[in-house]
């Protein structure tokens, strides 16, 4: 299953937890749009945030995600993934799009060299971007994403039928170090801009979102409710009972131990980094398929999803 286009399986019945209680959290629509709306990916970096989806849609926040207001965008294929760091930002979607946002605040289409459709990407603080996406398709930007290369992995020699698999999601960390998830629960990681690949995980189900914290922890999702985590860093993974069987979309989490969960008409989180999980039971949330989440820092869980809409859930 595609969990990044508008095909994602909307009116699928999910299987809630038999033992998760109902969440007290607070959840608040910052930002709703048309049934024809959808927004697939957010990103926060301090007070400036970011959201992008179906038809090239750039939303953005000054405040933290209080309040938004939509950018101009130079296309109208749809944007699955979004990265910002220190000032920088890329957007990439359908058709091999990559956008990059100038020093004058304007967003401009830059040849990645592919027309595979983009899934995911990240930028670390040295300006290095990797972008992944379909049929195994992973590229590399040593400038902040205004020149790409292609890095991907021999496949052959993860799958014994030589399969590309989709790639999902992506992480680039500081030293340079990328991380990759996708199909066949795949998780890759190259410490060299993708001259060698280690294999650190390989399953059944597909691998959608993946997010690795900077004292170690980290967290992937996927289908049939599957739910890894890595206390190392991501050189190793166990997989987690949270209790449901859904489509799992979207993952974030930060020191403290708050996990958050995106699904379809579902969405869990944690207060200790795993051992538990509940439902964020809101009907802003049962009615709805939501995608991209991320973390405010200091504040609340910020979410992306079905009619264009941004919800703040809080403790």
């Amino acid at each position: 299953m595609n969990a990044r286009t508008l095909g994602v399986a909307l009116g699928l019945l999910l299987v809630p937890p038999a033992f998760a209680a109902a969440a007290a959290s607070s959840v608040q629509v910052v930002q709703s749009g048309t049934v024809h709306q959808a927004l697939f990916a957010i990103a926060v970096d301090g007070n400036e945030g970011l959201a992008v989806g179906a038809a090239g849609e750039i939303q953005q926040s000054a405040d933290g995600g209080k309040t938004w207001k939509a950018a101009a965008a130079p296309g109208s294929e749809a944007l699955l993934g979004v990265a910002l760091r220190g000032g920088r930002a890329l957007a990439v979607g359908q058709q091999g799009t990559v956008l990059l946002r100038d020093a004058q605040g304007q967003w401009r289409k830059a040849d990645a060299g592919t027309e595979a459709r983009l899934f995911g990407v990240s930028l670390n603080a040295r300006g290095e971007a990797v972008a992944v996406g379909a049929f195994g398709t992973v590229l590399k930007s040593d400038d902040a994403g205004a020149h790409w290369r292609a890095i991907a992995p021999t496949w052959a020699s993860y799958n014994e039928n030589g399969e590309e698999p989709h790639v999902y999601d992506v992480q680039i960390d500081d030293r340079g170090v990328i991380t990759l998830a996708g199909e066949f629960g795949l998780i890759l990681r190259s410490a060299n801009s993708g001259g060698d690949w280690q294999l650190l995980h390989k399953g059944d189900a597909s691998l959608f979102s993946m997010a690795l914290r900077g004292d170690g922890v980290g967290y992937a999702v996927g289908q049939s409710g599957t739910v890894l985590k890595t206390t190392d860093g991501g050189a190793s993974w166990q997989a987690l009972d949270a209790g449901t069987r859904a489509i799992l979309l979207g993952v974030d989490s930060v020191p403290g131990g708050r996990v958050v969960i995106t699904a379809i008409r579902e969405q869990l989180q944690s207060h200790d980094d795993g051992a538990s999980w509940q439902h964020v039971d809101a009907p802003e949330v049962a009615a709805y398929w939501n995608q991209g989440v991320t973390h405010v820092a200091g504040g609340p869980a910020l979410v992306v999803g079905q009619a264009g809409r941004i919800v703040r859930i809080g403790e």
